[in-house]
């Protein structure tokens, strides 16, 4: 008789949370709305160099008040979210991008600068939207893989998105590229306002609620999610940078493609794992081995194919540690401000990749392309280390409180 085989991989929490009703079509919305929004960065580089003329510091200006814009706006519009409800929010962001976007192909640059800063203001809110209604739609004890495939989604759109960009504006123009892209991100607030997914669940209030104070939400322990969540991204966008510039030092700038798709082939392979298995992992733990194995990846820079492995250890916990981040914050804030809570970690992932990249450029600049990833991955690991008292007071406090429950059960 031949042995029973028995399945590798653990599917049944995947099972569990898809058959949940909502969440299917808004995982699968998210996917798409996410494509353009991922495409915006390059498009607008593409626009300002070759269109306008610029230099790359200029177009990185750019980018940089879209993203200041952004940090600021997110909790601000996930307020609104928990005070007026989604379709308001939805029908000022997706009004204000399609007024941006028809007319950022007529601007010159000095008006340009500013009206991305208002667009980042008023920036579509998906990627915290998506989260928000993920904590509504699925039970706590579900979200692990619900976060797993909204991670990967992620992965997915940053996949497609700014390579569908490049071929088209290379291909067409950046000017057309702007128009395309605008377009997309319109359907895309079109879409969420007819999908209209619930921000609080069947059992959450879902009229006027008592008014929470940050004193009583804002607590160490959220504080210190933030805080992993923006050195994760940290992390990630240093090692970005730090990818290109070693294989530009080593005369194989053209693998660059086939080196970051490698990575995140690892990130989906990740988040699927962490998906499917039956704990739960401190997103605490997770930054922290994402960082110590950033650390040496430059080590493996000699040849492209090196570089691949080195970066499957890292690339395979950048999935599960952003999943763990939305986790525990969807966890830890009240139902009547995790639109606001979902919007500061929207701000700290946004940050941290806006903050690495360029630390990442200085710190090769100044030395050698394997330090990218070495100084961001110490610094993540240092995060880290800064975070851990907060996490051992949670356990002990857990512990502390799970005594005297576990001896009254055994006393009755």
């Amino acid at each position: 008789m031949a042995p029973e085989v028995r399945t590798v991989v653990n599917l049944k929490p995947y099972r569990q949370a898809l058959a949940l009703p909502g969440l299917r079509s808004l995982l699968l919305v998210s996917v798409l709305a996410r494509i353009p929004l991922t495409a915006t960065g390059v498009t607008l580089t593409f626009y300002v160099v070759l269109d306008l003329g610029r230099g790359y510091g200029a177009a990185g200006l750019v980018g940089a008040a879209s993203t200041v814009g952004a940090a600021l706006g997110s909790p601000l519009l996930g307020r609104l979210v928990d005070r007026r409800g989604l379709r308001p929010v939805l029908a000022l962001t997706t009004v204000a991008e399609a007024v941006f976007w028809a007319s950022a192909p007529t601007l010159s640059y000095p008006v340009l600068l500013p009206a991305a800063f208002l667009a980042g203001l008023l920036a579509l809110p998906v990627f915290s939207v998506v989260r928000q209604s993920v904590a509504a739609l699925v039970p706590a004890e579900h979200r692990r893989p619900a976060y797993a495939l909204d991670s990967m989604s992620v992965e997915l759109s940053f996949m497609v998105g700014p390579a569908l960009a490049v071929a088209l504006a290379t291909a067409i123009s950046p000017r057309t590229t702007l128009w395309a892209v605008g377009a997309g991100i319109v359907a895309s607030g079109v879409a969420f306002w007819l999908l209209n997914p619930p921000t609080r669940s069947a059992d959450e209030p879902a009229g006027p609620h008592r008014k929470v104070s940050r004193r009583e939400w804002l607590t160490p322990r959220l504080l210190a999610v933030l805080a992993v969540s923006l050195a994760a991204t940290l992390v990630l966008g240093g090692t970005d940078v730090a990818v290109v510039a070693v294989l530009r030092a080593s005369g194989e700038v053209g693998w660059t493609g086939v080196v970051l798709a490698m990575w995140a082939v690892a990130s989906l392979v990740g988040g699927f794992a962490y998906g499917a298995v039956s704990r739960s992992f401190s997103p605490l733990a997770l930054m922290a081995a994402l960082s110590l194995c950033t650390i040496p990846v430059g080590l493996g820079g000699s040849h492209w194919w090196l570089l691949c492995l080195a970066l499957v250890p890292a690339g395979a916990l950048c999935a599960p540690t952003i999943a763990a981040t939305s986790d525990a914050v969807s966890r830890l804030a009240p139902a009547g401000v995790r639109g606001e809570a979902m919007g500061l970690h929207g701000s700290a992932v946004t940050v941290g990749i806006a903050v690495g990249a360029p630390l990442a450029g200085a710190v090769i600049d100044a030395s050698a392309p394997l330090w990218g990833f070495a100084v961001t991955g110490a610094i993540g690991a240092l995060v880290a280390l800064v975070v851990l008292p907060v996490e051992l007071r949670h356990r002990r406090e857990t512990l502390g409180e799970a005594a005297p429950a576990e001896l009254a059960a055994a006393t009755t």
